[in-house]
């Protein structure tokens, strides 16, 4: 397997509900390992997400947990999880389900350097930027 980047995101008791739903966004297999079925199956966290890992037909990976016990969970503003291409239906198709039921901090929308672009956070407090190019002829 070749090395690869991916974002892992963190959660504060709904990386199920959140990984679900990114499955419904995004189509793939998505795997969900609990607490409890990794040995912690009498703590009050057993029905928790240990770790999470969404593998889409588009070659994205995407993985989450549950903040573990005895950590804190702090969201942070210092990141967006960027999605790119020149797929257009694509992209507005995952535009439309992430921003739904989230807020929208710049439309998606034609902008000065030519692409398409818009920034979101979903539902989940995830902030998401979409850039659609022109496709390369």
């Amino acid at each position: 397997m070749s090395s690869r980047l991916n974002p892992y995101l963190s959660f504060d008791g709904d990386a199920r509900q959140a990984m679900e739903f990114y499955e419904q966004v995004f189509g793939g297999v998505l795997s969900l390992n609990t607490f409890g079925a990794s040995g912690d199956s009498d703590s009050p966290h057993a029905d928790k997400i240990m770790h999470g890992m969404l593998e889409t037909p588009s070659g994205f990976t995407l993985m989450g947990a549950d903040t573990p016990p005895g950590m804190t969970h702090s969201p942070g503003s210092n990141f967006s999880v960027s999605l790119s291409g020149d797929d257009e239906s694509e992209l507005r198709g995952y535009w439309e389900r992430l921003s739904a039921g989230g807020s929208v901090a710049v439309p998606l929308e034609k902008q000065m350097w030519g692409d398409v672009f818009g920034m979101c956070t979903d539902r989940f407090g995830i902030p998401w930027m979409v850039n659609i190019s022109e496709p390369s002829s």
